[in-house]
């Protein structure tokens, strides 16, 4: 104990190996460029994991059910079982490291293909929903991952850290629909309906995700990134630290940032939920389906690294103003293009993807700028719970417009919800401006 100020020596307080850290600036440089290796790798097989639910998920239900109006409710249960993971993961992070949460998700989702897969063989529409939720801790992993690189990441590298994991998730993501017809057939091989294929290969995915993070992600960066915010509030004065806390949670930065990301959220999983079935009424194979969602998916995630040079440069704003312009296109691509044109199937879903990955970039970097590392994996978790929940809706609604209207209803229905990122957008910036106004207006002496 330090007499003279009552505070702990850090000394004391800290392992030796972490007080490392907390004292070189080039060993944090280190530790953030080996934990983006780590989280890349991890995401390359997470996003081949993910992609079997999107693909084949529709197909599976309508097949047992029967009904095409049930046909988006694995993607609604998937996302459902995303938000809880979400808020579990969050938790469970801020409390024990990115490491252990990261890596608890990727496994249960593991086990949530295998009870898909399960299902399958045994006919049982309810194993099959219940494993969707459980599978849906994959897909809640793989996208609370991507936060896993900023914790050490400056103001100016975040949302490109971002954009990093997001961007390795391409490589699994694209090959996982374009294996739809090979895992089929393997199933087949091996007595399981062609249909559950795709989750063979999720399962292993996720898995390996998982021991990836569980084995190689030490030390773990959020811990570092806790020790060194302490560190840097201990050798602060009294003011200081109680400006910090005052500003621990910029409410603000985070409900426009969820906000831009559920929306976009919402849009997107709507209309891709839909696609598939749309694409079997006119005729289109299993195959061409997951070209199609192929493209979507490497839509989703191949533009990151340039949007979040672009987050970075321009701002976060200017980039959701071009999330809603751009999901507008693609509500409308979608909406008007022949149901056996692939190219301008394409091009909607590569629309549609491609202004997700504007949104939740942008969405992203607001939300880390505006949280402390003393809450801010609990809050990440808390805001991706409402994300996916936001994807449970839009699946779960998408397949009911489209049993009592059409596929087209359904898209320019998206695309005017895009438009509604402007206002967001506008608010933000006028709150940021009297603010400005008011810090300008205080710093005059008053008479």
């Amino acid at each position: 104990m330090n007499a003279e100020s009552g505070v702990p020596s850090r000394s004391k307080q800290q392992p030796m190996w972490l007080q490392e850290y907390i004292d070189s600036p080039e060993k944090q440089r280190q530790l953030y460029k080996k934990t983006l290796r780590i989280v890349i790798l991890s995401q390359i097989f997470g996003g081949a994991g993910l992609a079997a639910g999107i693909t084949v998920g529709a197909l599976i239900a309508q097949d047992m059910l029967g009904t095409e109006s049930g046909a988006g409710i694995p993607v609604a249960l998937l996302t459902l079982g995303s938000a809880g993971a979400a808020l579990l993961i969050g938790r469970l992070s801020q409390r024990f490291g990115r490491r252990t949460g990261l890596a608890a998700g990727f496994l249960t989702g593991g086990l949530g293909a295998v009870g898909i897969i399960l299902a399958t063989v045994i006919n049982s529409v309810m194993l099959l929903f219940a494993s969707l939720l459980v599978y849906g801790a994959g897909s809640a992993t793989n996208m609370l991952a991507r936060y896993a690189g900023t914790d050490l990441a400056t103001a100016k590298q975040r949302a490109t850290a971002v954009s990093m994991a997001m961007v390795s998730t391409t490589f699994g993501a694209v090959a996982g629909p374009n294996l739809v017809g090979v895992m089929g057939n393997f199933a087949q091989s091996v007595g399981i309906p062609t249909l559950a294929g795709p989750f063979i290969l999720a399962g292993a995915a996720f898995i390996f995700a998982g021991l990836v993070l569980l084995l190689f992600l030490r030390p773990d960066p959020l811990v570092v990134s806790k020790a060194i915010a302490d560190a840097q509030v201990k050798d602060s004065t009294a003011q200081a630290i109680s400006e910090l806390e005052s500003s621990t949670k910029n409410k603000r930065g985070i409900v426009v940032g969820a906000t831009i990301m559920i929306l976009t959220q919402f849009v997107m999983v709507a209309i891709m939920t839909m696609t598939p079935i749309h694409m079997e009424h006119h005729g289109h194979d299993l195959s061409a389906v997951g070209l199609v969602i192929g493209f979507h998916i490497g839509a989703m995630y191949f533009p990151s690294l340039f949007t979040g040079l672009l987050v970075d440069k321009f701002g976060r704003t200017a980039m959701a103003i071009a999330s809603g312009a751009t999901l507008l296109a693609a509500g409308i691509v979608a909406a008007f293009a022949p149901g056996d044109s692939m190219v301008m199937l394409v091009t909607a879903l590569v629309l549609l993807g491609l202004g997700w990955n504007f949104g939740l970039i942008s969405g992203t970097a607001l939300i880390i700028d505006a949280t402390h590392p003393s809450i801010r994996a609990k809050t990440q978790g808390s805001v991706d719970g409402w994300l996916a929940l936001s994807g449970a809706s839009g699946g779960a609604l998408s397949g009911m417009v489209v049993a009592q209207s059409s596929y087209a209803v359904l898209s320019l229905t998206g695309a005017a919800l895009s438009l509604l990122l402007i206002p967001v957008v506008v608010w933000s910036r006028k709150n940021k401006r009297q603010k400005a106004e008011i810090k300008i207006s205080n710093s005059y002496p008053v008479d």
